[in-house]
């Protein structure tokens, strides 16, 4: 704790926040691809602490949220499918799918109520583990999340395939952030001037990844821990590279983050994965955004082993989770928030999310 301490100094954090004040002269757009980093930012009150030139986005960084209604559709017809147990991290729980009709599942925790078997887990090797347990049933798990969590997901396919477990499957829904960070940027409906960087995803995929920032689009960017001072530290350089016009990748998470990332894990998922087009809230299908099982790991591919149908999935009425996700509108702007949809009967994934801008804005406010 001594460690972390120190990064949560507020004589230090007014510092960085009077050198930014300083350093900043013109206005300036940051955008935040973490869900982590928002929650971080609103629960610290730092939009109100930065300096009116300096206004920070929240993009498609919630990994719950960014999963499409199609998808999730698809897991809960596959939690209703014979002799599954569907698992699950717990967010995934209670996020809306696309049906409407009386009877009809919304979610998978509705699909739990009305009898599928239907589970939450902490982590792949709690899934992989119950199909241990239970060897006359089949085990899925709900594989979503980015960068950070694709490594475990494919520990627990090799794990599998080791010993031979032939009755857990994964429906693989992850993506990969840097796609989602172009889409957004060619895109054109904000226009950003910095971005800040995931510090989890980061990582895993090492600050390299993120070269692309400046080369292709003339924007720094700044890899971010998740304590005040990191935050501010990579605002601060943000801010410094947009003033003297030098687009850089600066990493101010060097403690976890160096250039070339978790190379052990990125080889486990190149082993195991291939990159595919994936579908996205908000953004649409995004070619070379996802990961699917390459073919020597398909036996532990759930969309093969239950080809379960399921018509294209459709936003809720009223709900503009795909406008806050690409950093178009504020949660507030949506007529549904905190009326409609709250955190105990939320219409869209941003309010059901731990990492949701939309509970993240509910639960501390901001400007």
């Amino acid at each position: 704790m001594r460690y972390l301490d120190e990064f949560r100094d507020p004589g230090a954090a007014r510092q960085l926040l009077d050198l930014i004040s300083r350093v900043s002269t013109k206005p300036v757009r940051l955008m935040e691809f973490c869900g982590g980093h928002t929650h971080a930012i609103f629960k610290l009150g730092l939009r109100q602490l930065l300096p009116p030139t300096v206004k920070l986005l929240s993009g498609p960084g919630c990994p719950v949220c960014v999963t499409s209604c199609a998808d999730i559709d698809r897991a809960i017809a596959m939690a209703q499918w014979p002799n599954v147990i569907m698992t699950t991290f717990g967010d995934m729980m209670r996020v809306p799918g696309s049906a409407s009709d009386p009877g009809r599942p919304r979610s998978l925790q509705e699909a739990k109520a009305l009898g599928a078997d239907v589970r939450m887990v902490y982590s792949t090797l709690d899934a992989l583990a119950i199909a241990e347990a239970n060897p006359n049933q089949q085990v899925v798990f709900l594989g979503i999340g980015f960068e950070t969590t694709a490594p475990t997901v494919a520990a627990a396919v090799l794990q599998a395939r080791a010993k031979e477990t032939d009755n857990f499957s994964i429906l693989c829904l992850h993506k990969l952030t840097p796609p989602a960070t172009r889409a957004i940027l060619d895109a054109g409906e904000v226009r950003l001037q910095g971005v800040l960087g995931p510090g989890h995803v980061t990582t895993i995929i090492g600050s390299r990844a993120w070269e692309f920032l400046p080369q292709d689009y003339g924007i720094p960017c700044a890899i971010a821990g998740f304590e005040p001072l990191d935050i501010l530290q990579a605002i601060h350089l943000l801010v410094e590279s947009i003033e003297k016009d030098a687009p850089a990748v600066r990493n101010a998470y060097r403690r976890s983050v160096d250039a070339a990332g978790n190379t052990v894990a990125q080889r486990m998922m190149q082993q195991v994965f291939d990159v595919a087009p994936a579908d996205w809230r908000g953004l649409g299908t995004l070619p070379a955004s996802g990961l699917k099982l390459a073919p020597d790991y398909q036996l532990w591919d759930a969309m093969r082993r239950f080809p379960v149908q399921v018509q294209p999935g459709h936003e809720p009425k009223g709900c503009r989770c795909g406008e806050v996700l690409r950093g178009i509108c504020e949660p507030p702007e949506c007529p549904l928030f905190g009326r409609v949809c709250t955190p105990e009967d939320p219409v869209g994934p941003c309010m059901v999310s731990s990492e949701g801008a939309c509970a993240a804005h509910l639960q501390y406010g901001g400007a």
